[in-house]
């Protein structure tokens, strides 16, 4: 085939691709803005270097049920109330023992994405037994840092507070995302213990802790000088990490500080697996995370995906092993329970 007529070829497929995508779409997802981080608009930019690739299915099997557009928090907004939501997926099949939950947190560089980007990782892990929830959380233009670990606390809180009403184990619940939503959920689970990061925690209420932390390629420092070569870009005005902390690093060095996931690493933090594209960029801070990790006695593993690109999560082949180390992870740091349902207080 001529290289034109492969060209050609690729634009096709593309099209027919985007076309399939959207109506894959979970019911009730939220309309990406234009320019917004998707499946779809990613697809667009790989496909011509991966040509391979497919955007994962988000259709719901007959093994897995979902539970979409709930409302797990209000936040007041400029002009009107703003309602976050996620969507919940379960296994079909009901059973004796309660389930772990997974709380997935979309990337997007803190000022884009939707939370149906990460329905087709939800649903295959709910097909393999978890109580997958997709969340909503304010972006930058909504609301700067840390408003966003206010967002996700907030919806841990609510999967451990409907936990009966839905067959989960409040005492294991993970928090996993991918890009700004790997580094977002990093810092939500590794500050369990700090209160500053939870204001709408209450004496002897429902807890925000979790038990597992997953981070798909989200950076661990922001701090760093290589770091700061991207995500303090002075060609950017703003970049998006200086968008979401209203400031460059030079103007707010302790916040981007405060926001580095590897400065609050301690004793009593979960596990963490790190699954990591071939972009070095994303890997910051990560080895240093681990090092603390290990040297606390802590669980914690990388795995790679070779040959792969930013957003690999999103795509078949890539989201199947992206799963599996997932699932093998938080079997092995949060394991099926052993003692009768209600025996042991939830954190």
């Amino acid at each position: 085939m001529a290289g034109s007529e492969r060209r050609r070829a690729w634009v096709a497929a593309g099209v027919a691709l985007l076309l399939a995508a959207c109506a894959q779409q979970p019911v009730n997802a939220p309309a990406p803005a234009p320019g917004s981080y998707t499946a779809a608009t990613t697809y667009a930019k790989l496909a011509p270097r991966y040509p391979f690739i497919r955007i994962a299915s988000a259709a719901v099997p007959a093994s897995v049920r979902a539970v979409t557009d709930v409302t797990y928090a209000r936040r007041d907004g400029d002009t009107r109330p703003h309602d976050l939501k996620l969507d919940l997926y379960l296994p079909a099949a009901g059973g004796a023992a309660l389930r772990p939950a997974i709380v997935f947190v979309h990337g997007g560089g803190w000022r884009a994405g939707v939370r149906a980007n990460f329905a087709p990782m939800a649903i295959r892990m709910a097909a393999r037994g978890y109580a997958a929830a997709t969340i909503d959380y304010r972006l930058a233009s909504d609301a700067r840092y840390p408003a966003a670990i206010h967002d996700v606390k907030a919806a841990v809180r609510w999967v451990r507070a409907h936990a009966a009403d839905y067959g989960i184990d409040p005492a294991r619940i993970a928090v996993a995302g991918a890009s700004a939503g790997g580094q977002i959920a990093a810092l939500t689970g590794v500050t369990n213990a700090e209160p500053r990061f939870d204001p709408d925690a209450r004496a002897g209420g429902v807890s925000s802790a979790v038990q597992a932390i997953v981070n798909i390629d989200g950076l661990s420092d922001f701090t760093s000088a290589e770091a700061r070569k991207y995500e303090d870009d002075p060609a950017k005005q703003p970049s998006s990490a200086g968008a979401w902390f209203g400031g460059r690093y030079a103007e707010k060095a302790a916040l981007w500080r405060d926001a580095s996931p590897l400065f609050h690493v301690g004793p009593g933090m979960p596990p963490i697996l790190f699954i990591g594209s071939a972009q070095r960029r994303f890997s910051l801070g990560r080895d240093d995370v681990v090092a603390k990790l290990k040297a606390l006695g802590i669980a914690t593993d990388i795995v790679l995906v070779p040959d792969t690109p930013h957003s690999f999560w999103l795509f078949d082949p890539w989201l199947g092993p992206t799963v599996e180390a997932t699932d093998a992870f938080l079997r092995k740091v949060i394991p099926p329970r052993t003692d009768p349902p209600g025996s042991r207080p939830a954190p």
